[in-house]
């Protein structure tokens, strides 16, 4: 069996903020539910003025891409962006200079 190890990407990644325009888009979270396309326990919600209550996520190659309460968004030098977890931050990525 060979061992390989996984190429260096430098990337840019910052911790998901409200407010900080870091999301394509928000989603209602009724529709999410009603679809059953992830578990929603962990998602960002905000509750909009009049009541709604909707997710924030981002549009990647793989698609809709929702966030969790901590995540961090990890953004390449092609533009591309994808989430990362709090947990899996740490053993991911290590900071340079």
């Amino acid at each position: 069996m060979k061992k390989y190890l996984r190429a260096s990407l430098e990337v840019v990644a910052e911790r998901y903020e409200i407010g900080k325009d870091m999301e394509d888009g928000f989603e209602s979270l009724s529709k999410i539910v009603t679809n059953g396309w992830i578990n929603t326990d962990n998602l960002v919600k905000i509750q909009k003025d009049e009541g709604q209550i909707v997710c924030p996520f981002i549009s990647n190659r793989r698609g809709l891409v929702f966030i969790n309460e901590g995540d961090y968004i990890i953004f390449e030098g092609d533009e591309e962006r994808h989430v990362c977890s709090d947990d899996r931050f740490d053993t991911r990525f290590v900071p340079i200079s």
